[in-house]
């Protein structure tokens, strides 16, 4: 999943639970400027940033490791 889908689903959550970017931006620590970043594909999420915003989205991470 490309940064730009993950950000799309992000939103695409958020917006189901009728949460506005602020709200999200306070439950988390970030800032509206860093979560839009997110939401559009432009920031480089840590591990952690994604699992707080999970959190509060109530979504769940996936990590799939594969043998190359």
């Amino acid at each position: 999943m490309t940064k730009k889908e993950l950000g799309k689903k992000i939103k695409e959550r958020r917006k189901i639970m009728s949460m506005p970017q602020n709200q999200l931006a306070d439950y988390t620590g970030l800032s509206v400027v860093t979560l839009s970043q997110i939401e559009s594909g432009k920031a480089n999420p840590s591990f952690e940033t994604l699992n707080e915003i999970f959190h509060f989205l109530n979504l769940e991470i996936l990590v799939v490791v594969k043998k190359r």
